[in-house]
């Protein structure tokens, strides 16, 4: 490749960077498997003849998802052994993912989740498919499958989503509410408080990985939880402090121990009350909150 043609593989990818990450992130749920996704990417971009293609965004998402399902297929054995509950790598996200309701749905907490127990070719094409509004041709030549195939497959996982996902969605104001209702209901450590903002079924899931103490198992109902919480604050001898953020395009809180970053904790709220609770405390998870990630469909 020629100076001149190496210039213009980089201006490419670099223009649909932010795009090809979230791609990655979507499908992967991990900031770091996302970021080496994208070098894989590079590297097999960078061997293309520019002359051959018509469409550079589609060439590159197609790359991209390919390298992404070879990795998805190999962290999906890796998280079969993974210490206690597997959660997301929350990212610290810009204000145009909010206001985008469709993207910062996919990439919430719950609906991560959710799509973690599809499997690698059901994801990639829900994903693309659901997320990105890519056609189910150009689907087909990214997962190397028929496009009546594809059709088969999105509606597999569209009806598994469906099935699973949350039954409402809250809207921006509803989930900023409800988030500094339990983050007082937090300060004054009055349990009432915490009843009467959590859901009586809620569910607390919290991801240490084995290297910050967490429960590892889901924690289930309003009670449960507020002894669980109660019980953690009254041995932990240290000052921990709950900032307002926003993770993955929603409100969330961040927990700071003795001003360090300790975690990340994110909700999910269905007719004003949180009925999901996800505690983030694991230390390589926490490394992308620095800065604010740019997404993008």
């Amino acid at each position: 490749m020629t100076d001149d043609t190496t210039g213009l593989a980089t201006e490419a990818f670099i223009a649909h960077r932010n795009l090809l990450f979230t791609v990655a992130y979507e499908m992967l749920g991990s900031a770091a498997d996302a970021e080496d996704v994208l070098q894989e990417t590079w590297l097999r971009w960078a061997t293309v003849d520019l002359a051959r293609v018509s469409d550079e965004r589609a060439y590159l998402v197609r790359i991209t998802t390919r390298q992404a399902l070879n990795r998805l297929r190999t962290v999906k054995r890796r998280r079969e052994a993974y210490v206690g509950q597997w959660l997301p790598e929350p990212l610290i996200t810009t204000s145009d993912v909010t206001e985008d309701v469709e993207l910062a749905e996919s990439m919430s907490m719950a609906m991560m989740l959710v799509m973690e127990s599809l499997a690698p070719i059901e994801r990639a094409v829900f994903v693309l498919r659901e997320v990105f509004e890519v056609g189910y041709d150009e689907i087909a030549e990214a997962v190397d499958k028929s496009p009546a195939a594809v059709r088969q497959i999105a509606h597999r996982a569209r009806k598994h989503v469906g099935a699973r996902r949350p039954r409402t969605t809250a809207s921006l104001s509803e989930a900023q509410a409800a988030l500094e209702s339990f983050r007082r209901a937090i300060d004054t450590g009055n349990p009432q408080d915490l009843l009467d903002v959590l859901a009586p079924d809620v569910v607390l899931l919290s991801d240490g990985g084995g290297l910050k103490k967490a429960a590892l198992h889901p924690v289930v109902g309003a009670e449960k939880i507020v002894r669980f919480y109660l019980a953690g604050t009254t041995k932990l001898q240290a000052t921990v402090t709950w900032e307002p953020t926003v993770v993955n395009g929603s409100p969330a809180l961040a927990a700071y121990v003795d001003g360090a970053l300790d975690g990340v904790m994110a909700v999910r709220v269905e007719n004003t009350r949180i009925t999901g609770l996800y505690f983030v405390r694991n230390p390589e998870k926490l490394t992308h909150l620095d800065s604010e990630t740019t997404l993008t469909r």
